[in-house]
């Protein structure tokens, strides 16, 4: 399994936007083939930062699949306006 890794900077005054936009997107990255699961966290110390972990059976399924996929254009438009800077996405496996 391929774990990707993103921290999410949300502008300030639209988390709760943000976490609204993100149930609907939630579903799409589900529907995806090769996805195995997601987890998203809230930073205590800044509250306008997340943490996405999304786990995938292969790195195509995510850099391939999803990103070149049907369902991202929505994706894209759900989320991509939150962001403050663009999230830098990396992509682990275990050791």
């Amino acid at each position: 399994m391929i774990l990707e890794a993103a921290t999410l900077d949300v502008r300030p005054g639209l988390e709760a936007d943000f976490e609204h936009a993100f149930g609907e997107a939630r579903e799409l990255i589900a529907r995806s083939p090769g996805f195995v699961s997601l987890d998203l966290r809230r930073s205590v110390e800044r509250p306008s930062r997340y943490l996405l972990l999304v786990g995938w059976e292969r790195l195509e399924d995510h850099t391939v699949g999803f990103r070149e996929g049907p369902l991202y254009p929505r994706w894209k438009a759900l989320l991509h306006h939150f962001y403050e800077p663009f999230p830098t996405v990396e992509h682990y496996r275990e050791v």
